[in-house]
Protein backbone atom coordinates (compact mmCIF):
# COMPACT_ATOMS: atom_id res chain seq x y z
CA UNK A 1 0.00 0.00 0.00
CA UNK A 2 3.35 2.42 0.77
CA UNK A 3 4.55 2.25 -2.69
CA UNK A 4 0.91 2.60 -4.14
CA UNK A 5 0.15 5.88 -2.26
CA UNK A 6 3.79 6.66 -3.39
CA UNK A 7 2.98 6.46 -6.93
CA UNK A 8 -0.51 7.91 -7.13
CA UNK A 9 1.37 11.22 -5.11
CA UNK A 10 3.80 11.20 -7.96
CA UNK A 11 1.21 11.15 -10.78
CA UNK A 12 -0.83 13.74 -8.60
CA UNK A 13 2.26 16.28 -8.63
CA UNK A 14 2.93 16.01 -12.09
CA UNK A 15 -0.50 16.85 -12.59
CA UNK A 16 -0.30 20.41 -14.36
CA UNK A 17 -4.23 21.16 -13.97
CA UNK A 18 -3.75 19.50 -10.14
CA UNK A 19 -0.37 22.42 -9.64
CA UNK A 20 -1.99 25.14 -10.77
CA UNK A 21 -5.28 24.24 -8.46
CA UNK A 22 -2.82 24.36 -5.67
CA UNK A 23 -1.30 27.69 -7.17
CA UNK A 24 -4.60 29.12 -6.74
CA UNK A 25 -5.23 27.78 -3.30
CA UNK A 26 -2.27 29.91 -2.26
CA UNK A 27 -2.58 32.89 -4.70
CA UNK A 28 -6.02 33.89 -4.15
CA UNK A 29 -6.16 33.88 -0.41
CA UNK A 30 -2.71 35.92 -0.61
CA UNK A 31 -4.58 38.57 -2.64
CA UNK A 32 -7.48 38.81 0.01
CA UNK A 33 -5.18 39.28 2.64
CA UNK A 34 -3.49 42.08 0.44
CA UNK A 35 -6.85 43.56 -0.34
CA UNK A 36 -7.98 43.46 3.57
CA UNK A 37 -5.29 45.04 4.96
CA UNK A 38 -5.37 47.93 1.98
CA UNK A 39 -8.63 48.34 2.65
CA UNK A 40 -8.53 48.98 6.44
CA UNK A 41 -4.95 50.89 6.42
CA UNK A 42 -5.17 53.74 8.64
CA UNK A 43 -6.02 57.22 7.39
CA UNK A 44 -2.39 58.83 6.30
CA UNK A 45 -1.52 63.07 6.93
CA UNK A 46 -1.99 63.36 3.32
CA UNK A 47 -5.53 61.94 2.88
CA UNK A 48 -6.67 63.63 6.14
CA UNK A 49 -5.26 67.15 4.24
CA UNK A 50 -7.16 65.78 1.02
CA UNK A 51 -9.78 65.53 2.97
CA UNK A 52 -10.19 69.45 4.76
CA UNK A 53 -9.20 70.41 1.45
CA UNK A 54 -12.58 68.72 -0.43
CA UNK A 55 -15.04 69.60 2.71
CA UNK A 56 -13.66 73.19 3.16
CA UNK A 57 -17.75 74.02 2.06
CA UNK A 58 -19.16 71.65 4.51
CA UNK A 59 -17.03 72.86 7.69
CA UNK A 60 -17.92 76.11 7.20
CA UNK A 61 -21.20 75.23 6.40
CA UNK A 62 -21.11 73.29 9.60
CA UNK A 63 -19.39 75.93 11.74
CA UNK A 64 -22.24 78.77 11.02
CA UNK A 65 -25.28 75.71 11.93
CA UNK A 66 -23.63 72.60 13.72
CA UNK A 67 -27.46 70.87 15.02
CA UNK A 68 -28.25 70.97 11.31
CA UNK A 69 -25.53 68.94 10.41
CA UNK A 70 -26.51 66.76 13.77
CA UNK A 71 -23.06 67.81 15.21
CA UNK A 72 -23.17 69.05 19.26
CA UNK A 73 -21.07 71.82 18.68
CA UNK A 74 -18.79 74.05 16.41
CA UNK A 75 -15.24 73.10 17.56
CA UNK A 76 -16.24 69.13 16.77
CA UNK A 77 -17.35 70.49 12.80
CA UNK A 78 -13.67 69.88 11.05
CA UNK A 79 -13.46 66.54 12.64
CA UNK A 80 -16.74 65.29 12.00
CA UNK A 81 -16.72 66.36 7.98
CA UNK A 82 -13.30 65.50 7.43
CA UNK A 83 -14.41 61.42 9.12
CA UNK A 84 -17.06 61.21 6.39
CA UNK A 85 -14.24 61.52 3.88
CA UNK A 86 -11.74 59.39 5.25
CA UNK A 87 -13.99 56.46 6.63
CA UNK A 88 -12.71 53.04 7.05
CA UNK A 89 -12.68 50.57 9.26
CA UNK A 90 -10.23 49.58 10.77
CA UNK A 91 -9.10 45.52 10.74
CA UNK A 92 -10.63 43.85 12.86
CA UNK A 93 -9.97 39.87 12.99
CA UNK A 94 -13.13 39.19 14.64
CA UNK A 95 -15.26 41.08 11.82
CA UNK A 96 -12.95 39.40 9.34
CA UNK A 97 -13.80 35.79 10.95
CA UNK A 98 -17.54 36.78 11.29
CA UNK A 99 -18.66 38.95 8.41
CA UNK A 100 -15.29 39.46 5.87
CA UNK A 101 -13.22 37.75 4.32
CA UNK A 102 -12.85 34.68 6.22
CA UNK A 103 -15.75 32.95 4.83
CA UNK A 104 -14.80 34.12 1.39
CA UNK A 105 -11.06 32.54 2.07
CA UNK A 106 -12.43 29.40 3.23
CA UNK A 107 -15.14 29.45 -0.22
CA UNK A 108 -12.16 30.10 -2.51
CA UNK A 109 -10.32 26.66 -0.64
CA UNK A 110 -13.79 24.70 -1.18
CA UNK A 111 -13.94 25.23 -4.39
CA UNK A 112 -10.71 24.30 -5.47
CA UNK A 113 -10.07 21.38 -3.81
CA UNK A 114 -13.37 20.01 -5.29
CA UNK A 115 -11.51 20.74 -8.63
CA UNK A 116 -8.68 19.08 -7.60
CA UNK A 117 -10.21 16.03 -6.65
CA UNK A 118 -12.44 15.51 -9.70
CA UNK A 119 -9.70 16.80 -11.99
CA UNK A 120 -7.13 14.36 -10.54
CA UNK A 121 -9.32 11.10 -11.59
CA UNK A 122 -11.28 12.66 -14.22
CA UNK A 123 -7.70 12.65 -15.97
CA UNK A 124 -7.45 8.99 -15.88
CA UNK A 125 -11.12 8.17 -17.49
CA UNK A 126 -10.67 10.46 -19.88
CA UNK A 127 -7.20 9.32 -21.25
CA UNK A 128 -8.02 6.04 -20.64
CA UNK A 129 -5.21 5.28 -18.21
CA UNK A 130 -7.22 3.72 -15.29
CA UNK A 131 -7.14 0.14 -17.09
CA UNK A 132 -3.39 0.20 -17.65
CA UNK A 133 -3.30 1.26 -13.98
CA UNK A 134 -4.97 -2.07 -12.88
CA UNK A 135 -2.82 -4.56 -14.94
CA UNK A 136 -0.26 -3.44 -12.08
CA UNK A 137 -2.24 -3.50 -9.20
CA UNK A 138 -5.60 -5.58 -10.29
CA UNK A 139 -7.31 -4.85 -6.57
CA UNK A 140 -9.48 -2.22 -7.49
CA UNK A 141 -10.56 -1.36 -3.92
CA UNK A 142 -6.83 -0.69 -2.94
CA UNK A 143 -6.37 1.53 -5.68
CA UNK A 144 -9.59 3.54 -4.95
CA UNK A 145 -8.33 4.11 -1.32
CA UNK A 146 -5.07 5.23 -2.44
CA UNK A 147 -5.88 7.73 -4.64
CA UNK A 148 -8.86 8.59 -1.86
CA UNK A 149 -5.99 9.33 0.85
CA UNK A 150 -4.00 11.20 -1.48
CA UNK A 151 -6.46 13.55 -2.71
CA UNK A 152 -7.90 14.09 0.95
CA UNK A 153 -3.80 13.87 2.53
CA UNK A 154 -2.90 16.54 0.49
CA UNK A 155 -6.04 18.82 0.36
CA UNK A 156 -5.96 19.17 3.86
CA UNK A 157 -2.30 19.91 4.33
CA UNK A 158 -2.57 22.91 1.76
CA UNK A 159 -5.69 23.82 3.20
CA UNK A 160 -4.40 23.73 6.82
CA UNK A 161 -0.90 25.91 5.90
CA UNK A 162 -3.23 28.35 3.76
CA UNK A 163 -5.77 28.99 6.46
CA UNK A 164 -3.06 29.42 9.02
CA UNK A 165 -0.71 31.49 7.22
CA UNK A 166 -3.93 33.84 6.15
CA UNK A 167 -5.06 34.65 9.88
CA UNK A 168 -1.24 34.44 11.35
CA UNK A 169 -0.10 37.54 8.43
CA UNK A 170 -3.25 39.46 9.54
CA UNK A 171 -2.66 39.11 13.15
CA UNK A 172 0.86 40.73 12.21
CA UNK A 173 -1.12 43.03 10.13
CA UNK A 174 -3.05 44.31 13.24
CA UNK A 175 -0.33 44.03 16.02
CA UNK A 176 1.72 46.49 13.99
CA UNK A 177 -1.11 49.03 14.02
CA UNK A 178 -1.70 49.15 17.54
CA UNK A 179 -4.88 46.56 16.98
CA UNK A 180 -3.90 43.69 18.78
CA UNK A 181 -6.63 40.94 18.83
CA UNK A 182 -8.45 40.46 21.70
CA UNK A 183 -7.49 37.46 24.24
CA UNK A 184 -8.61 34.45 21.95
CA UNK A 185 -9.43 36.14 18.78
CA UNK A 186 -6.52 34.92 17.03
CA UNK A 187 -6.63 31.40 18.13
CA UNK A 188 -10.62 31.23 17.62
CA UNK A 189 -9.72 32.55 14.04
CA UNK A 190 -7.20 29.81 13.66
CA UNK A 191 -9.19 26.81 14.49
CA UNK A 192 -12.04 28.25 11.78
CA UNK A 193 -9.57 28.69 8.98
CA UNK A 194 -8.92 24.29 10.39
CA UNK A 195 -12.22 23.98 10.21
CA UNK A 196 -12.38 25.26 6.82
CA UNK A 197 -9.65 23.20 5.66
CA UNK A 198 -11.64 20.19 6.76
CA UNK A 199 -14.75 20.96 4.56
CA UNK A 200 -11.99 21.55 2.06
CA UNK A 201 -11.01 18.27 2.41
CA UNK A 202 -13.86 16.72 2.34
CA UNK A 203 -15.06 18.58 -1.07
CA UNK A 204 -11.70 17.49 -2.49
CA UNK A 205 -12.80 14.21 -1.18
CA UNK A 206 -16.60 14.11 -2.32
CA UNK A 207 -15.13 15.53 -5.96
CA UNK A 208 -13.29 12.81 -6.54
CA UNK A 209 -16.10 9.55 -5.26
CA UNK A 210 -18.32 10.97 -7.42
CA UNK A 211 -16.02 11.71 -10.68
CA UNK A 212 -14.91 7.53 -9.74
CA UNK A 213 -18.94 7.04 -9.75
CA UNK A 214 -19.85 8.84 -13.19
CA UNK A 215 -16.62 8.62 -15.01
CA UNK A 216 -16.70 12.48 -15.92
CA UNK A 217 -15.19 15.54 -14.71
CA UNK A 218 -18.46 17.48 -15.72
CA UNK A 219 -21.24 14.99 -15.07
CA UNK A 220 -19.62 15.48 -11.28
CA UNK A 221 -19.51 19.05 -11.47
CA UNK A 222 -22.86 19.49 -12.62
CA UNK A 223 -23.85 17.23 -9.12
CA UNK A 224 -21.75 19.44 -6.87
CA UNK A 225 -23.66 22.35 -8.60
CA UNK A 226 -27.14 20.85 -8.38
CA UNK A 227 -26.45 19.80 -4.60
CA UNK A 228 -25.81 23.24 -3.57
CA UNK A 229 -27.33 25.63 -5.55
CA UNK A 230 -31.04 23.56 -7.11
CA UNK A 231 -30.70 21.44 -3.98
CA UNK A 232 -30.97 24.50 -0.95
CA UNK A 233 -34.40 25.52 -3.03
CA UNK A 234 -35.72 22.17 -3.31
CA UNK A 235 -35.52 22.11 0.09
CA UNK A 236 -37.39 25.07 0.41
CA UNK A 237 -39.62 24.10 -2.06
CA UNK A 238 -40.07 21.25 0.17
CA UNK A 239 -41.20 22.90 3.48
CA UNK A 240 -38.56 21.82 5.34
CA UNK A 241 -36.60 24.16 8.03
CA UNK A 242 -33.13 25.53 7.55
CA UNK A 243 -32.18 22.38 9.34
CA UNK A 244 -31.49 20.52 6.23
CA UNK A 245 -30.24 23.29 4.29
CA UNK A 246 -26.29 22.97 2.83
CA UNK A 247 -25.17 26.49 4.14
CA UNK A 248 -26.69 26.42 7.12
CA UNK A 249 -25.05 23.14 8.22
CA UNK A 250 -21.91 24.30 6.59
CA UNK A 251 -22.33 27.64 8.89
CA UNK A 252 -22.43 25.06 12.28
CA UNK A 253 -19.04 23.72 11.21
CA UNK A 254 -17.31 26.41 10.58
CA UNK A 255 -18.31 28.44 13.36
CA UNK A 256 -18.67 25.78 15.83
CA UNK A 257 -22.37 25.64 15.98
CA UNK A 258 -24.75 28.20 14.55
CA UNK A 259 -29.02 29.17 15.09
CA UNK A 260 -31.60 28.45 12.50
CA UNK A 261 -35.59 29.90 12.00
CA UNK A 262 -38.30 27.36 12.46
CA UNK A 263 -41.77 28.03 11.88
CA UNK A 264 -43.55 28.09 15.32
CA UNK A 265 -47.24 26.30 15.76
CA UNK A 266 -49.99 28.77 15.33
CA UNK A 267 -50.83 27.91 19.48
CA UNK A 268 -47.74 30.31 19.92
CA UNK A 269 -48.89 33.06 17.82
CA UNK A 270 -51.45 34.84 20.84
CA UNK A 271 -51.17 38.07 21.35
CA UNK A 272 -48.36 38.83 23.60
CA UNK A 273 -46.56 41.70 25.55
CA UNK A 274 -44.67 43.93 23.43
CA UNK A 275 -41.53 42.90 25.51
CA UNK A 276 -42.43 39.45 26.09
CA UNK A 277 -40.80 36.52 24.20
CA UNK A 278 -41.13 32.66 24.45
CA UNK A 279 -39.00 31.01 26.90
CA UNK A 280 -35.95 29.72 25.14
CA UNK A 281 -35.68 26.28 23.53
CA UNK A 282 -39.83 25.79 23.85
CA UNK A 283 -41.70 24.90 21.24
CA UNK A 284 -43.09 28.63 20.56
CA UNK A 285 -39.09 29.70 20.57
CA UNK A 286 -38.49 30.43 16.40
CA UNK A 287 -34.29 29.76 16.95
CA UNK A 288 -33.09 26.43 16.89
CA UNK A 289 -29.99 25.60 17.64
CA UNK A 290 -27.75 23.59 15.45
CA UNK A 291 -23.92 21.93 16.62
CA UNK A 292 -20.77 21.34 15.09
CA UNK A 293 -21.35 17.74 15.41
CA UNK A 294 -24.78 17.57 13.81
CA UNK A 295 -23.42 19.90 10.96
CA UNK A 296 -20.16 17.40 10.29
CA UNK A 297 -22.70 14.82 10.58
CA UNK A 298 -24.80 16.04 7.60
CA UNK A 299 -22.13 16.14 5.26
CA UNK A 300 -20.33 12.62 6.65
CA UNK A 301 -23.73 10.88 6.04
CA UNK A 302 -23.69 12.28 2.07
CA UNK A 303 -20.04 11.96 1.76
CA UNK A 304 -20.19 7.65 3.37
CA UNK A 305 -22.79 7.61 0.56
CA UNK A 306 -21.75 9.23 -2.16
CA UNK A 307 -17.85 6.98 -1.43
CA UNK A 308 -20.14 4.16 -0.86
CA UNK A 309 -21.59 4.03 -4.27
CA UNK A 310 -18.37 4.69 -5.78
CA UNK A 311 -16.57 1.98 -4.32
CA UNK A 312 -19.57 -0.31 -5.32
CA UNK A 313 -19.37 0.89 -9.03
CA UNK A 314 -15.81 0.57 -9.33
CA UNK A 315 -15.70 -3.08 -8.19
CA UNK A 316 -18.31 -4.18 -10.19
CA UNK A 317 -18.54 -2.05 -13.72
CA UNK A 318 -15.93 -2.84 -16.45
CA UNK A 319 -12.89 -0.51 -17.04
CA UNK A 320 -12.33 0.63 -20.62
Amino acid sequence: MTALLRVELTRLRWRRAVLLLLVGAVVVPAVLAAVTAFNTRPVSDGEMATARENGAREIRRCERNPGRLGVESAELCEDTVISWYTAREPLSLGNEREFGSGMAVVTVLVLLMMLLGTTFVGHDWSSGSMSNQLLFEPRRSRVWAAKAIVVTGVALLATAVVSTAYWLVLGVVARSRDLPPGPGVLRDCIEYGLRGALVAAAAALAGYALTMLFRSTVATIGVLFTFTIIGGMVIAVLGLDGRWQPGTNLDAVLRNGTTYSVETPKSCRSPRGPFEDPPEGSKCDSERDLSLGSGAAYFGVLLLGAGAASVASFRRRDVP
